[in-house]
This record gives C-alpha cells, structure tokens and sequence, in this order.
C-alpha cells in the first residue's frame, strides 16, 4: 500500500447509549486509518443480550455518521455475533479492531484467515473521565448472573437419582451484558426482572431463590429450569447446595463470603466469549447418565470445594476439571472440535477449564495463574440484600 493511501480501519459493534467510552475507543482505533464503522442491527441486538435497544440503528447510525473520527457507518448485514462478517469481506480492511470484552477467538481466526491485522485495544478512558461501558449505564437492571463452578447438573432428578451430592456457583455482578443462550443464566435472570424490575427485594435470599424456582418454571413445565439458576442468581458470593436423590430443591446450603477467598477465586478466573448456544442445539440427545459418572461428578464438586477453602489452586483445579469432565462423559454433546480447539489454544496457560453452561458454545471459562490476554474479568456479587 502506497504510504499516501491511509489503511482502512474496521469496527463493529452495538454502540447503544453512544458514551465517552465509545468515544474513546472510536478516536484510537481512527489513528490507524480510515475508520469504517459495521453496527448491529436492532434484530441482532435483541436476539443476542435478549432486550431492546435504548436508540434504534437509525439513531445509532445518525449519531455515528456525526463524528469526525469516522468515515463511514452503516448497518451489518448478517446477523449472530459475525453479524459483520459479510461486510468486512466486502470493505476488506487492513485492520480489524475489538476492545477487550469484543474479543473472541473467532474473530481474531477469520482475521488470519483473510489476511487482516487484528488489534485488541483496552479500555481507556480520555483524560480524567470515568470508565464507561453500556452496561454501566444501564444499572437500573443490576438483577446478577451466575456462574457454575462444580457438579451442576446434580440438580435435575433424571441425574441425582444415580446418586446424591453438591453443586457450586458464584453470584456475578452484571459489569458484563452477557449474551444470550450463554450458560449465564440469561433466561432465569430475565424471569427474575420480571418479578423484581430494578433490583433484588430485601428478603432472604433463599427464600427469593425458592420465589424466582417457582416463577421460572410454571406448573405443567416439561424441561423445568434447574433450581441452582435460581439460587446463584439471588444468593451472593459462592455457594454450594446439597441435592438429595431425585429432588429438584437443595436440602441445605454452604456459603463462601470470605472477601479474601473470594478474591483470591476473581484473580484466578477468566472467561473468553464464545458464540451463543445454537437455538437448535439440544444437549439430551445421547446421554451416558450411570451412578460411576455421577459419583464422579459429585466427588469432583467437593474436591473444587475443600480447593476453595483452603485457596489451594492445585485441588481446586483438579476439582474443577474433573467436573467438566464428568459433565461430558454424561452429556457428550456438550463438546465439539471447534471448542476443544479454542481449548487447545490455551492449554500452555490455563490449569483448568469448562464451559460456562450445556455446551454448544457461551463462554470458556478458565482458571490461570497467570493473566489471560483479552479475556473477561468477572466481580463476584458479595452484597447481601437481606438485612
């Protein structure tokens, strides 16, 4: 390329609520080039984080097409998280730019395979200015997500009737919209906006998980939602719960809420964006359910446990591996080559993985001592509602 021609720059993203933070991001990624700008289409926005947007797309592609930073704006034409896929191979951009909660391994394969330079900038705020993020901005719905940790699973009967045992999570404060059909609890979570708008009431939190179990799955429900969605969503910091044979609710409850246990967990966990579960994906096809499976199972959430406890990474890593692994030996739908090879990208520093959810995609969730590039950090919900 002639030194006179400026290389062209590509972006793609929501850019709902249009913030500093944009701003930021948009000015940088234009000191590359010219910059050339793909936002996603209101349809995409409410298939992937499952709610409208505040400012439609042609609000957003006003607002865009008004900055002098950007050459040129328009709507993606696809649809999913590659929504710009089709675009970008028209425009043919010397580079592709994501910030860090944009990242995902695809992204940066198709770049490679198209012979695109693929930048990951982090969030900088301009000057003395807060950092900001849609999903900042949008805190009148701070209702947490939730992460599974160990032997889920052992909450629906048709797997505790082989034999009892625990299931861990951890409450997630929403610093992250995560995407739809991701193992985030997404569907419950909107149930639970549903009762409570803004904010979880002041009660109990057990007593809310039982109310948010109940209202997630009305009588008559064939697939009922497992109840530790319910419960990692109302119940802060790490918990574990005890599944008798065949009973869809816990019989008692164990809480981490040690500020430094729960750090010491934050520190060591990484999640990298996959790609929402496909809407035809159906895990139960296929099982493997037997007692040795879920006595593995069980004995794996008790080994991540007592790691937990004693901040002892090496027991809480095998504790938590062995669960996956039993998860797939039970559903072995829930892997794939393309997920076995993300995993295999990260195997030199990760101690261990899962899946954030059934499988077909989400998030990789990682534990790492060391700081995995470009991934997502999670804040671990420590506030108790109930006083």
């Amino acid at each position: 390329m002639s030194p006179n021609i400026p290389k062209k720059v590509f972006v793609s993203g929501c850019f709902d609520l249009l913030h500093s933070g944009h701003i930021a991001f948009l000015k940088e990624a234009a000191q590359f080039g010219d910059l050339y700008v793909g936002i996603g289409s209101d349809k995409t926005i409410s298939d992937l984080k499952g709610r409208k947007t505040i400012n439609s797309e042609e609000e957003r592609l006003y607002m865009l097409d008004a900055l002098t930073c950007v050459h040129q704006v328009k709507i993606n034409s696809g649809s999913g998280i590659l929504d710009f896929l089709g675009d970008m191979k028209s425009l043919n951009p010397d580079i592709f730019i994501v910030n860090e909660d944009g990242h995902t391994p695809d992204k940066e394969q198709i770049c490679k395979d198209f012979g695109i330079e693929y930048k990951v900038l982090k969030r900088i705020p301009y000057a003395n200015l807060p950092v900001r993020s849609t999903t900042s901005l949008r805190q009148e719905t701070p209702i947490p997500y939730r992460i599974d940790l160990a032997g889920t699973w052992i909450d629906q009967p048709y797997v505790s009737k082989y034999g009892s045992g625990w299931a861990i999570t951890a409450s997630i404060e929403p610093t992250v919209e995560f995407n739809e059909r991701s193992g985030m609890a997404t569907s419950t979570r909107k149930k639970a906006i549903e009762l409570w708008n803004d904010n979880l009431p002041m009660e109990n939190p057990e007593k809310l998980a039982k109310i948010l179990f109940r209202y997630d799955n009305d009588p008559g429900t064939k697939d009922v939602s497992g109840s530790q969605d319910s419960i990692g969503i109302t119940m802060p910091g790490i918990n574990r719960f005890f599944y008798e044979k065949e009973k869809y609710w816990p019989s008692r409850f164990e809480t981490i809420s040690d500020l430094s246990t729960i750090k010491w967990l934050e520190e060591r966990l990484y999640m990298i964006t996959l790609w929402p579960r496909p809407s035809d994906f159906v895990v139960l096809e296929h099982t493997n359910i037997s007692p040795d499976n879920v006595k593995n199972l069980t004995d794996a959430a008790e080994m991540a446990w007592d790691g937990l406890i004693h901040k002892d990474i090496k027991l809480f890593t095998r504790g938590f591996s062995d669960s996956f692994s039993s998860q797939i030996m039970m559903f072995p739908k829930m892997m794939n080559d393309k997920i076995a090879g993300i995993i295999d990208t990260h195997r030199d520093q990760a101690l261990s993985w899962k899946l954030s959810g059934a499988g077909g995609g989400g998030y990789l969730i990682l534990i790492s001592e060391e700081e995995i590039k470009n991934a997502i950090k999670v804040k671990i919900r420590i506030k108790d509602y109930w006083i």
